[in-house]
């Protein structure tokens, strides 16, 4: 009896520090996804990934607009000179400085370039796209992971709570065994067996808060809370499913909507602008170039003292690829073969996606049925609970055959909740894979 005692205190000790450490508060799911949304690591480097891509969404990066730069210097020299000529006459130059500053303005802009700079544009805002769709693919992937983390820190609450239970029933029984020998009317066996039963389902519920634990830091770090010992409670205490799901309106949606079928498909147009750029070197291409230049120098000898010249040139400049090496022919070649790759990809995600959506599916209906059976099963374990409690407290049943019922009923609790929760990710995974994942926020 002192060892149960202090065991007991034990774990009151303990659930006091964890309650002095962190007070509960209260959250929804849409809180949960909401904040998830707002900090998480993943999240913030995908949408910096797309800036990226949105600022590289440019006709300047295109090469629609012309370049512009200017150039500048000054440089001098230090020179002596000795000269003789043929009549023997000789003179000398000694430190002369001359100097030349300059400056050049030069402009250079792509006419005409084989329809490479829209090509290129048209492929830049693929690819912006292409960033907004891994955003949205990112988003969709953390709100399906906090989803099924949030409802998974539910279902271990609920087999908390069913094993503090059954360590109630257990204290029970230990209290009329104990009654039963102090009175004279019970064995020392039948007490000790019940410690040992109530020692064990202390144990359990003990392991049991540690997996609680771990499911709330998980949760924590998918929000990526600043403090991971955050104490989250959900503001749920039971499992809601979705029993009306259909078939034929969760494909139609995945179809449509599924984001790695829109990444595929918009794959093949990136590979399409790709060949179209690689055709583009069989065209030919006209190029304008123009500069304004200014220099000035001076001279320490010679005729004049100093020069200062400006102006400006232009030019155009036509030109063809006429042949280099079968190269261009080569790149037009793997363009189409890397399209042939990108369709292939669409065409495997079709067929994977339609895989995973009957399988889940059947899943899906299958469990709603083990739901409904399970419930049933529970329901009749309660009342036969209260029959076996009530025999035993008239001494018509065995200790042995009270644990059985009390383990039938916790068996039966932990299936229900189990199924439950397998339900619950079932209908996670189709509305994910249907791309309306969207819908818990």
């Amino acid at each position: 009896m002192m060892m149960i005692r202090r065991l007991t205190i034990n774990i009151s000790l303990l659930l006091l520090s964890v309650g002095l450490h962190a007070q509960p508060q209260q959250m929804s799911l849409q809180d949960v996804i909401a904040t998830g949304l707002e900090n998480n690591y993943s999240i913030r480097i995908a949408r910096n990934q797309e800036q990226v891509s949105i600022n590289n969404f440019s006709r300047g990066n295109a090469g629609f607009l012309p370049t512009l730069s200017m150039r500048a210097g000054h440089s001098g020299s230090y020179t002596t000179t000795d000269q003789t000529a043929f009549d023997g006459q000789e003179s000398s130059l000694r430190n002369i400085h001359n100097t030349v500053t300059n400056a050049e303005l030069n402009l250079g802009w792509t006419l005409f370039d084989g329809f490479r700079v829209q090509t290129t544009y048209d492929k830049l805002a693929a690819l912006k796209q292409m960033g907004e769709l891994n955003t949205r693919l990112t988003i969709e992937n953390l709100v399906a992971s906090i989803t099924a983390e949030y409802y998974n820190l539910i279902q271990q609450q609920r087999l908390l709570n069913n094993l503090k239970f059954a360590v109630e029933l257990s204290r029970e029984r230990m209290r009329i065994d104990e009654e039963r020998f102090l009175l004279g009317s019970g064995s020392k066996l039948q007490l000790l067996q019940a410690e040992v039963f109530l020692n064990a389902d202390s144990s359990r519920m003990t392991r049991q808060e540690e997996v609680v634990r771990a499911s709330r830091i998980r949760l924590n770090e998918l929000m990526a809370m600043e403090n991971l010992r955050f104490n989250l409670q959900p503001t749920d205490t039971v499992i809601p499913i979705d029993d009306i799901l259909i078939f034929e309106t969760l494909e139609a949606s995945a179809r449509q909507n599924n984001v790695h079928l829109q990444m595929a498909r918009k794959d093949i147009d990136v590979s399409e602008f790709d060949k179209k750029l690689a055709r583009s070197a069989t065209y030919p291409f006209v190029n304008l170039s123009s500069a304004y230049s200014a220099s000035h120098n001076t001279f320490q000898a010679g005729s004049f003292s100093d020069q200062q010249r400006y102006g400006m040139n232009y030019g155009i400049t036509v030109g063809i690829n006429i042949f280099d090496g079968f190269n261009q022919r080569r790149r037009v070649d793997n363009a189409t073969i890397a399209i042939d790759n990108s369709r292939l990809r669409l065409d495997d995600t079709k067929n994977s996606l339609m895989a995973d959506l009957i399988a889940t599916y059947n899943v899906y209906l299958n469990n709603l049925r083990l739901v409904e059976m399970e419930s049933q099963n529970l329901d009749v374990a309660y009342e036969t609970l209260d029959i076996a409690l009530e025999r035993y407290r008239l001494g018509e049943l065995s200790g042995i055959e009270l644990r059985e019922v009390q383990k039938n009923l916790l068996e039966a609790e932990e299936r229900l909740v189990s199924i439950q929760y397998q339900t619950k990710q079932a209908e996670v995974s189709l509305l994910y894979i249907s791309g309306r994942i969207m819908e818990y926020l």
